[in-house]
Protein backbone atom coordinates (compact mmCIF):
# COMPACT_ATOMS: atom_id res chain seq x y z
CA UNK A 1 0.00 0.00 0.00
CA UNK A 2 1.29 3.46 -0.85
CA UNK A 3 1.80 5.97 1.96
CA UNK A 4 0.66 9.48 2.78
CA UNK A 5 3.37 11.85 4.01
CA UNK A 6 2.10 14.22 6.70
CA UNK A 7 4.51 17.06 7.39
CA UNK A 8 4.04 18.68 10.79
CA UNK A 9 2.07 15.63 11.89
CA UNK A 10 3.00 16.18 15.54
CA UNK A 11 1.31 19.58 15.53
CA UNK A 12 -2.24 20.59 16.32
CA UNK A 13 -4.06 20.10 13.03
CA UNK A 14 -1.53 17.72 11.51
CA UNK A 15 -1.88 15.22 14.35
CA UNK A 16 -5.68 15.25 14.05
CA UNK A 17 -5.43 14.55 10.33
CA UNK A 18 -2.86 11.80 10.96
CA UNK A 19 -5.30 10.08 13.32
CA UNK A 20 -8.11 10.41 10.76
CA UNK A 21 -5.89 8.84 8.09
CA UNK A 22 -4.97 5.93 10.37
CA UNK A 23 -8.65 5.49 11.28
CA UNK A 24 -9.33 5.19 7.55
CA UNK A 25 -6.75 2.42 7.21
CA UNK A 26 -4.05 4.51 5.52
CA UNK A 27 -0.29 4.04 5.76
CA UNK A 28 1.00 7.28 7.30
CA UNK A 29 4.52 8.70 7.46
CA UNK A 30 5.00 11.76 9.65
CA UNK A 31 7.87 14.22 9.17
CA UNK A 32 8.26 16.70 12.03
CA UNK A 33 11.19 18.47 13.68
CA UNK A 34 9.29 18.67 17.00
CA UNK A 35 10.07 22.37 17.36
CA UNK A 36 6.46 22.92 18.43
CA UNK A 37 4.87 19.51 17.84
CA UNK A 38 4.41 16.83 20.50
CA UNK A 39 5.44 13.29 19.72
CA UNK A 40 2.84 11.77 22.04
CA UNK A 41 0.03 13.39 20.01
CA UNK A 42 0.81 11.32 16.92
CA UNK A 43 -0.87 7.98 16.22
CA UNK A 44 1.26 5.00 17.25
CA UNK A 45 0.51 3.31 13.94
CA UNK A 46 2.26 6.06 11.94
CA UNK A 47 5.93 5.92 10.96
CA UNK A 48 7.69 8.92 12.50
CA UNK A 49 10.75 10.61 11.02
CA UNK A 50 12.44 13.41 12.93
CA UNK A 51 13.59 16.05 10.45
CA UNK A 52 12.91 19.28 8.59
CA UNK A 53 10.56 19.62 5.65
CA UNK A 54 13.12 21.92 4.02
CA UNK A 55 15.73 19.12 3.95
CA UNK A 56 15.48 18.25 0.26
CA UNK A 57 17.67 15.12 0.38
CA UNK A 58 15.75 13.72 3.36
CA UNK A 59 12.36 14.35 1.76
CA UNK A 60 13.38 12.80 -1.55
CA UNK A 61 14.54 9.71 0.30
CA UNK A 62 11.30 9.49 2.33
CA UNK A 63 9.09 9.87 -0.71
CA UNK A 64 10.91 7.04 -2.48
CA UNK A 65 11.44 4.65 0.44
CA UNK A 66 7.83 4.80 1.62
CA UNK A 67 6.20 4.82 -1.82
CA UNK A 68 4.46 8.11 -0.99
CA UNK A 69 1.46 8.85 -3.21
CA UNK A 70 0.41 12.16 -1.67
CA UNK A 71 1.69 14.84 0.69
CA UNK A 72 -0.38 16.65 3.31
CA UNK A 73 1.60 19.70 4.37
CA UNK A 74 1.12 21.25 7.82
CA UNK A 75 4.69 22.03 8.88
CA UNK A 76 5.46 25.70 9.53
CA UNK A 77 5.11 28.57 11.97
CA UNK A 78 1.71 30.09 12.73
CA UNK A 79 2.00 32.85 15.35
CA UNK A 80 0.98 36.14 13.74
CA UNK A 81 2.69 38.56 16.19
CA UNK A 82 5.91 36.57 15.96
CA UNK A 83 5.77 36.78 12.16
CA UNK A 84 5.70 40.57 12.42
CA UNK A 85 8.69 40.57 14.78
CA UNK A 86 10.66 37.93 12.88
CA UNK A 87 9.45 37.87 9.27
CA UNK A 88 12.48 36.08 7.86
CA UNK A 89 11.79 33.09 10.11
CA UNK A 90 8.37 32.77 8.49
CA UNK A 91 9.65 33.18 4.94
CA UNK A 92 12.28 30.53 5.66
CA UNK A 93 10.15 27.97 7.51
CA UNK A 94 6.86 28.50 5.66
CA UNK A 95 7.80 29.58 2.15
CA UNK A 96 11.40 28.57 1.41
CA UNK A 97 11.04 25.19 3.13
CA UNK A 98 7.88 24.47 1.15
CA UNK A 99 9.76 25.29 -2.03
CA UNK A 100 12.20 22.47 -1.19
CA UNK A 101 9.31 20.13 -0.41
CA UNK A 102 7.67 20.88 -3.75
CA UNK A 103 10.97 20.36 -5.53
CA UNK A 104 11.23 16.93 -3.92
CA UNK A 105 7.68 16.09 -5.00
CA UNK A 106 8.38 17.06 -8.61
CA UNK A 107 11.68 15.14 -8.62
CA UNK A 108 10.03 11.93 -7.39
CA UNK A 109 6.76 12.23 -9.29
CA UNK A 110 4.50 12.78 -6.27
CA UNK A 111 1.67 14.78 -7.83
CA UNK A 112 -1.01 15.02 -5.11
CA UNK A 113 -0.70 17.70 -2.44
CA UNK A 114 -3.01 19.02 0.30
CA UNK A 115 -1.89 22.33 1.78
CA UNK A 116 -2.67 23.91 5.13
CA UNK A 117 -3.39 27.54 4.24
CA UNK A 118 -5.17 30.26 6.18
CA UNK A 119 -7.82 32.96 6.09
CA UNK A 120 -4.96 35.34 6.93
CA UNK A 121 -4.36 35.56 3.17
CA UNK A 122 -7.45 37.81 3.01
CA UNK A 123 -6.07 40.41 5.41
CA UNK A 124 -8.81 42.74 6.62
CA UNK A 125 -11.80 42.36 4.30
CA UNK A 126 -14.41 45.11 4.44
CA UNK A 127 -17.89 44.57 5.85
CA UNK A 128 -19.20 44.53 2.27
CA UNK A 129 -16.93 41.55 1.49
CA UNK A 130 -18.35 39.35 4.26
CA UNK A 131 -18.76 36.45 4.33
CA UNK A 132 -15.41 35.89 2.62
CA UNK A 133 -15.47 33.82 -0.57
CA UNK A 134 -12.52 32.28 -2.38
CA UNK A 135 -12.82 35.16 -4.87
CA UNK A 136 -12.38 37.83 -2.20
CA UNK A 137 -9.11 39.67 -2.98
CA UNK A 138 -6.08 38.39 -1.10
CA UNK A 139 -4.27 41.13 0.81
CA UNK A 140 -2.36 39.71 3.80
CA UNK A 141 -1.35 42.25 6.44
CA UNK A 142 1.36 40.20 8.17
CA UNK A 143 4.25 37.94 7.12
CA UNK A 144 2.42 34.83 8.29
CA UNK A 145 -0.42 35.42 5.83
CA UNK A 146 2.01 36.50 3.12
CA UNK A 147 4.14 33.37 3.57
CA UNK A 148 1.08 31.17 3.12
CA UNK A 149 -0.14 33.09 0.08
CA UNK A 150 3.29 32.79 -1.53
CA UNK A 151 3.03 29.03 -1.08
CA UNK A 152 -0.38 29.05 -2.78
CA UNK A 153 1.24 30.86 -5.70
CA UNK A 154 3.98 28.23 -5.89
CA UNK A 155 1.37 25.46 -5.90
CA UNK A 156 -0.51 27.15 -8.73
CA UNK A 157 2.63 27.50 -10.80
CA UNK A 158 3.84 23.95 -10.15
CA UNK A 159 0.40 22.70 -11.21
CA UNK A 160 0.76 24.57 -14.50
CA UNK A 161 4.27 23.28 -15.17
CA UNK A 162 4.12 19.65 -13.99
CA UNK A 163 1.87 16.63 -13.52
CA UNK A 164 0.79 17.95 -10.16
CA UNK A 165 -2.53 18.79 -8.50
CA UNK A 166 -3.32 20.29 -5.14
CA UNK A 167 -6.03 21.42 -2.74
CA UNK A 168 -5.24 24.50 -0.64
CA UNK A 169 -7.50 24.80 2.40
CA UNK A 170 -7.90 28.25 3.91
CA UNK A 171 -8.66 27.74 7.59
CA UNK A 172 -10.65 30.20 9.63
CA UNK A 173 -10.47 29.82 13.45
CA UNK A 174 -9.70 26.22 14.32
CA UNK A 175 -10.60 25.14 17.84
CA UNK A 176 -11.44 22.19 20.05
CA UNK A 177 -9.73 18.82 20.35
CA UNK A 178 -10.14 15.19 19.33
CA UNK A 179 -13.32 13.91 21.04
CA UNK A 180 -11.47 10.64 21.76
CA UNK A 181 -8.80 12.56 23.68
CA UNK A 182 -5.91 11.40 21.51
CA UNK A 183 -4.59 14.83 20.58
CA UNK A 184 -5.32 18.53 20.98
CA UNK A 185 -3.88 22.03 20.93
CA UNK A 186 -0.41 21.66 22.49
CA UNK A 187 1.43 24.52 20.78
CA UNK A 188 3.61 26.39 23.29
CA UNK A 189 2.42 29.94 23.96
CA UNK A 190 -0.65 29.42 21.79
CA UNK A 191 -2.81 32.53 21.34
CA UNK A 192 -6.04 30.80 20.26
CA UNK A 193 -8.95 32.32 22.18
CA UNK A 194 -10.73 29.10 23.16
CA UNK A 195 -7.50 27.50 24.38
CA UNK A 196 -6.57 30.59 26.40
CA UNK A 197 -10.09 30.78 27.85
CA UNK A 198 -9.93 27.11 28.79
CA UNK A 199 -6.58 27.53 30.50
CA UNK A 200 -7.92 30.53 32.44
CA UNK A 201 -10.97 28.56 33.55
CA UNK A 202 -8.70 25.77 34.78
CA UNK A 203 -6.47 28.15 36.74
CA UNK A 204 -3.47 27.90 34.41
CA UNK A 205 -3.68 31.66 33.73
CA UNK A 206 -4.66 34.39 36.18
CA UNK A 207 -6.98 36.27 33.84
CA UNK A 208 -8.14 36.65 30.27
CA UNK A 209 -7.75 39.82 28.23
CA UNK A 210 -10.28 41.04 25.67
CA UNK A 211 -8.37 43.03 23.05
CA UNK A 212 -10.79 45.72 21.87
CA UNK A 213 -14.35 46.30 23.02
CA UNK A 214 -15.32 49.13 20.67
CA UNK A 215 -15.71 47.32 17.36
CA UNK A 216 -18.87 47.77 15.31
CA UNK A 217 -20.18 44.34 16.18
CA UNK A 218 -23.14 43.16 18.23
CA UNK A 219 -21.30 43.47 21.55
CA UNK A 220 -18.22 45.51 20.62
CA UNK A 221 -15.81 42.56 20.38
CA UNK A 222 -14.40 40.76 17.36
CA UNK A 223 -16.38 38.03 15.61
CA UNK A 224 -14.71 34.89 14.31
CA UNK A 225 -15.81 31.73 12.51
CA UNK A 226 -14.78 28.82 14.77
CA UNK A 227 -14.48 25.36 13.18
CA UNK A 228 -13.95 22.21 15.22
CA UNK A 229 -10.59 20.64 14.41
CA UNK A 230 -12.16 17.21 13.83
CA UNK A 231 -14.50 18.62 11.18
CA UNK A 232 -11.49 20.30 9.59
CA UNK A 233 -9.51 17.06 9.66
CA UNK A 234 -12.31 15.35 7.76
CA UNK A 235 -12.08 18.05 5.07
CA UNK A 236 -8.47 16.99 4.47
CA UNK A 237 -9.55 13.40 3.91
CA UNK A 238 -12.17 14.57 1.41
CA UNK A 239 -9.53 16.69 -0.34
CA UNK A 240 -7.19 13.71 -0.60
CA UNK A 241 -9.96 11.53 -1.99
CA UNK A 242 -10.80 14.18 -4.61
CA UNK A 243 -7.19 14.25 -5.78
CA UNK A 244 -7.11 10.44 -5.89
CA UNK A 245 -10.15 10.55 -8.18
CA UNK A 246 -8.18 12.78 -10.54
CA UNK A 247 -10.10 15.97 -9.80
CA UNK A 248 -8.60 19.37 -10.54
CA UNK A 249 -6.71 21.67 -8.21
CA UNK A 250 -8.69 24.10 -6.08
CA UNK A 251 -8.65 26.52 -3.16
CA UNK A 252 -11.38 26.20 -0.53
CA UNK A 253 -12.46 28.10 2.56
CA UNK A 254 -12.86 26.03 5.73
CA UNK A 255 -15.36 27.45 8.20
CA UNK A 256 -18.95 27.06 9.30
CA UNK A 257 -20.25 30.30 7.79
CA UNK A 258 -21.26 31.92 11.05
CA UNK A 259 -19.37 33.42 13.96
CA UNK A 260 -19.22 34.22 17.64
CA UNK A 261 -17.95 37.31 19.42
CA UNK A 262 -15.14 37.16 21.95
CA UNK A 263 -17.65 37.76 24.74
CA UNK A 264 -19.87 34.93 23.47
CA UNK A 265 -16.91 32.56 23.50
CA UNK A 266 -16.00 33.63 27.04
CA UNK A 267 -19.60 33.06 28.15
CA UNK A 268 -19.56 29.59 26.59
CA UNK A 269 -16.35 28.63 28.40
CA UNK A 270 -17.74 29.91 31.69
CA UNK A 271 -20.97 28.01 31.08
CA UNK A 272 -19.33 24.71 30.16
CA UNK A 273 -16.58 24.88 32.80
CA UNK A 274 -18.87 26.33 35.48
CA UNK A 275 -16.02 28.68 36.42
CA UNK A 276 -16.44 32.47 36.57
CA UNK A 277 -12.84 33.47 35.78
CA UNK A 278 -11.45 37.01 35.66
CA UNK A 279 -11.69 38.96 32.41
CA UNK A 280 -10.02 42.32 31.76
CA UNK A 281 -10.48 44.72 28.86
CA UNK A 282 -7.44 45.79 26.88
CA UNK A 283 -6.80 48.01 23.83
CA UNK A 284 -7.25 46.70 20.32
CA UNK A 285 -4.41 44.71 18.77
CA UNK A 286 -3.07 45.98 15.48
CA UNK A 287 -4.34 44.00 12.51
CA UNK A 288 -7.42 42.42 14.07
CA UNK A 289 -10.36 42.68 11.66
CA UNK A 290 -13.70 43.31 13.39
CA UNK A 291 -15.29 40.28 11.75
CA UNK A 292 -14.07 37.33 9.71
CA UNK A 293 -16.60 34.78 8.49
CA UNK A 294 -16.16 32.11 5.81
CA UNK A 295 -18.39 31.42 2.88
CA UNK A 296 -17.90 27.64 2.68
CA UNK A 297 -20.41 27.04 -0.11
CA UNK A 298 -17.79 25.59 -2.46
CA UNK A 299 -16.51 23.18 0.19
CA UNK A 300 -19.99 21.91 0.93
CA UNK A 301 -21.02 21.62 -2.72
CA UNK A 302 -17.81 20.21 -4.18
CA UNK A 303 -16.97 17.75 -1.41
CA UNK A 304 -20.43 17.15 0.05
CA UNK A 305 -19.00 18.18 3.42
CA UNK A 306 -21.39 18.25 6.35
CA UNK A 307 -19.87 19.30 9.69
CA UNK A 308 -20.56 17.01 12.63
CA UNK A 309 -19.37 19.28 15.46
CA UNK A 310 -20.90 22.69 14.65
CA UNK A 311 -21.74 23.55 18.25
CA UNK A 312 -19.81 26.10 20.32
CA UNK A 313 -20.37 24.29 23.61
CA UNK A 314 -19.05 21.04 22.12
CA UNK A 315 -15.98 22.81 20.76
CA UNK A 316 -15.36 24.32 24.20
CA UNK A 317 -15.99 21.04 26.02
CA UNK A 318 -13.43 19.13 23.96
CA UNK A 319 -10.90 21.95 24.42
CA UNK A 320 -11.44 21.91 28.20
CA UNK A 321 -11.14 18.14 28.37
CA UNK A 322 -7.83 18.27 26.50
CA UNK A 323 -6.41 20.96 28.77
CA UNK A 324 -7.47 18.96 31.84
CA UNK A 325 -5.57 15.87 30.75
CA UNK A 326 -2.35 17.61 29.69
Amino acid sequence: MSSILVTGGAGYIGSHVAHELVDDGRQVVILDNLSTGVRENMPDEATFVHGDVGDYELVVRLLAEHDVAAVMHFAGNIVVPESVENPLKYYRNNTAATRELLSACVATGVGQFVFSSTAAVYGMPSAEELPVTEETPTAPINPYGASKLMTEWMLRDVDHAHDFRYVALRYFNVAGADPKGRTGQSTPQATHLIKVCSQTALGMRDELSIFGTDYETRDGTCIRDYIHVTDLARVHILALEALERGEESRVLNCGYGHGYTVREVIDAVKRVSEVDFDVVEAPRRAGDPPELIADSTKLREQFGWQPAHDDLDEIVRTALEWEEQT
